[in-house]
């Protein structure tokens, strides 16, 4: 299976050449185009009520979508924000997704739910996060372009620009200075990222856009 990110970094997508018994997962509107050869296996994103909990908590699709091909074929797979795609190949660790980013991945790789915590929630990036594990690349999207980032000590994220981190990262809900400039320099709260651990930032926000778009209508 040959695998290649295009049009990066505004517009990415992602085409995959399979060949004969190559199998690859992905979300359930990712796919854009394909070959007539290609076929489709529809299932539970986790079983029935791991679909559901993922769908209410993690804002992810209840299905999941398996292509395969008897002889061979092209898929290309895309994400619904303009952005970059990144691939990240787990070797028996984890990676934690927000709600949203995962795009595909090996059919080895496992996808579960996982429980974020209040301070996630208030610093407005998900209760729950998608979690990522096992043998296998991973793909996943952001709005802009995607930064990685080895943490070490402490390290500021505004809310709304984390898209993936690894477990060992410890996530603190902030401000982003002193009460008057947190409350009047539009930074407001911030996610203080602990590591040691590897981060994934997107540089856009869905929040800044909306709150761009309400202030010009």
């Amino acid at each position: 299976m040959q695998i290649e990110i295009r049009n990066r970094p505004s517009f990415a997508n992602v085409l995959v050449r399979l060949a004969q018994g190559d199998r690859i997962v992905a979300e359930s509107d990712a796919m854009a185009s394909m070959s007539s050869s290609i076929r489709v296996r529809t299932r539970w994103n986790g079983g029935f009520f791991a679909a559901i909990m993922r769908r209410i908590f993690g804002g992810e699709s209840l299905f999941i979508n398996e292509f395969s091909t008897a002889t061979h074929g092209d898929l290309v797979l895309t994400q619904p924000m303009p952005g970059d795609i990144e691939c990240l190949e787990l070797k028996g660790q984890s990676l934690y997704l927000q709600a949203g980013a995962f795009v595909a991945c090996d059919p080895d790789v496992q996808l579960s739910l996982s429980y974020a915590g209040l301070r996630s929630m208030i610093g407005r990036e998900g209760l729950f996060r998608l979690r990522v594990s096992g043998q296998g690349r991973v793909w996943f999207g952001a709005y802009g372009g995607i930064i990685a980032k080895h943490v070490e000590g402490e390290y500021i994220v505004d809310s709304g620009h984390l898209v993936a981190y690894e477990p060992s990262v410890q996530l603190r809900l902030g401000m982003a200075g002193s009460f008057f400039s947190s409350l009047f320099s539009g930074e407001g709260i911030v996610m203080r990222m602990r590591g040691p651990g590897r981060i994934y930032l997107q540089t856009r926000s869905i929040e800044g856009l909306a709150a761009w778009v309400n202030n010009h209508l």
